[in-house]
């Protein structure tokens, strides 16, 4: 599949070049430009970094738009990785192999392989069948940057996919970056969400990066126990406050659940209807997704928002409204208020309509964990000084525990 020309305005060339790999609308992008705001800030105008996204690709044109919306200095280049060559990404930032700082990216979550571009014998021609996780690899290998970032779902560690995961880390070690990885939970670095994701890091001097410390801690879905030094998990409610939001078309949550939804206290879901609670005995017990008519609990962090969520599929806001009919109606969370669970700036844009704008922050990297994990390796590769008090206040600092916008 042919790409398109890669479309650009001029970048500060001072900066140290990153590239973008299945970028979508750009949260590790985000993290990248602005990794020298102070932690859970956003400002409206980011703190000059020593970064800048040369180019970044994506298969989805509508994402890559929102982000060149968003970074009009970065080189975008839309279509197919699997036939995007590598020299065509070093030319769209301008760049020749080894000039990159970074390469980053979240590969969507594929079949696997059995075979790719680690086995030797496959470097020399493209493998019409090689999954994203490969053609990552492939990027790294041709562009040798100084470190790469992956982020990825959790369940690329799970005993399932336990072979391509093995030959991920042995084709990455193969080069030489000496890959770590760990699972973190973006609520334990500031984001209000609890979401886990598991990321990959290498440097190409091998040596071993350090994963940043959790800032925040609390209770989650698998831990009943926490480190109470730490800051408390960021809520929704804090995340916004003094945010003002209008309603939004086909907010409402109607049809055949509406009135159920409506019923639901905040922080519980379609088990609220059930015979072992208080709402009606209308579904069996753990008969649905988890995320089936649930409603946010304004003292706790959101669960993950869905990509592609279903008209019945939370979280909703804790609070109801009237429809036109005058019935109470849980609704939908707003364009806004959704940025802020992604720690996204609030002036940032977005292109396509509600579905559209959904599907692309839930694909998303929230900004402050890109950030937690950009940092710690910023400071590691020494582009900050951690004896210069206000750099290493950009690195270390965990002194709000509430975004700034």
């Amino acid at each position: 599949m042919p790409t398109e020309p890669a479309t650009s305005n001029a970048p500060s060339r001072s900066k140290l070049p990153v590239i973008s790999l299945f970028a979508g609308a750009g949260g590790l992008d985000l993290a990248v430009e602005r990794v020298a705001d102070a932690p859970l800030s956003a400002p409206s105008t980011p703190t000059d970094g020593p970064f800048r996204v040369a180019v970044a690709t994506d298969y989805a044109p509508q994402a890559l738009d929102t982000l060149a919306l968003n970074l009009p200095e970065t080189a975008t280049l839309p279509g197919d990785i699997r036939n995007t060559p590598t020299s065509e990404l070093l030319h769209a930032g301008s760049l020749s192999e080894g000039d990159a700082a970074l390469v980053v990216g979240g590969p969507p979550c594929t079949p696997f392989s059995k075979s790719g571009f680690w086995l030797a014998e496959k470097r020399e021609s493209r493998d019409p069948n090689a999954s994203l996780l490969e053609e990552y690899v492939r990027v790294v290998a041709q562009s040798r940057p100084e470190a790469f970032v992956l982020e990825n779902v959790q369940a690329l560690t799970y005993k399932t996919h336990q072979g391509a995961f093995r030959q991920l880390l042995a084709a990455l070690s193969e080069l030489g970056y000496n890959p770590q990885w760990k699972t973190l939970l973006a609520a334990d670095y500031g984001v209000p969400q609890l979401r886990k994701r598991v990321f990959i890091v290498g440097r190409r001097d091998g040596i071993a990066f350090k994963f940043p410390e959790p800032t925040h801690a609390g209770p989650s879905e698998t831990t009943r126990t926490w480190d109470r030094s730490k800051l408390p998990h960021v809520t929704a409610a804090e995340a916004f406050a003094g945010l003002e939001t209008s309603p939004e078309a086909g907010e409402l949550v109607e049809g055949k659940y509406g009135e159920l939804a409506a019923e639901i206290p905040d922080g519980q879901n379609y088990l609220w209807h059930t015979s072992r609670y208080g709402g009606r005995d209308e579904f069996k017990w753990r008969s649905r997704y988890w995320t089936f008519l649930l409603r946010l609990a304004p003292d706790k962090p959101s669960s993950t928002l869905q990509a592609q969520p279903g008209p019945y599929v939370g979280p909703f806001h804790w609070e109801n409204r009237r429809n036109d009919a005058g019935e109470l109606r849980a609704r939908r969370l707003r364009v806004p208020e959704l940025l802020r669970l992604m720690t996204f700036p609030d002036n940032f844009q977005l292109i396509g309509n509600r579905a559209d704008i959904q599907r692309q922050l839930g694909n998303a990297v929230p900004m402050e964990l890109g950030k937690a994990v950009l940092r710690a390796l910023t400071l590691q590769l020494g582009y900050v000084d951690p004896e210069t008090d206000s750099d290493d206040r950009l690195v270390r600092s965990t002194s709000s525990a509430v975004l700034i916008s």
